[in-house]
């Protein structure tokens, strides 16, 4: 069974940081691309950061350049999601997506919420 579980989330205050993770099962893990997606409130659901199968390779949306930082440990069949510098506006709930054989799969989501 093809299975994403996030955790790491939490109340932090502005300026602080916060490690999300992802584990992955169900799959073979170093086979494909894995993502960071986030939605606040009353908004869609955007990408936030992205890694190639070996972590060779990342993107990152504009708003988090500079201070969120995606890893993976393929042996762990884990991703990572560091986000230092954390402002108010990054609250919101964060999710682990893949695409598994074109049929997009998302774990529950863990929140983040920045507030002094």
């Amino acid at each position: 069974q093809v299975q994403l579980v996030e955790s790491g989330g939490g109340l932090v205050q502005p300026g602080g940081s916060l490690r999300l993770s992802c584990l992955a099962s169900g799959f073979t893990f170093n086979l494909y691309i894995m993502n960071w997606y986030r939605q606040a409130p009353g908004k869609e659901r955007e990408l936030v950061a992205l890694i190639s199968s070996f972590g060779g390779s990342t993107n990152y949306a504009d708003s988090v350049k500079g201070r969120f930082t995606i890893s993976r440990d393929n042996a762990k069949n884990t991703v990572y999601l560091q986000m230092n510098s954390l402002k108010t506006e990054d609250t919101a709930v964060y999710y682990c997506n893949a695409k598994i054989k074109q049929i997009p799969v998302w774990g529950q989501g863990t929140q983040v919420t920045v507030s002094s």
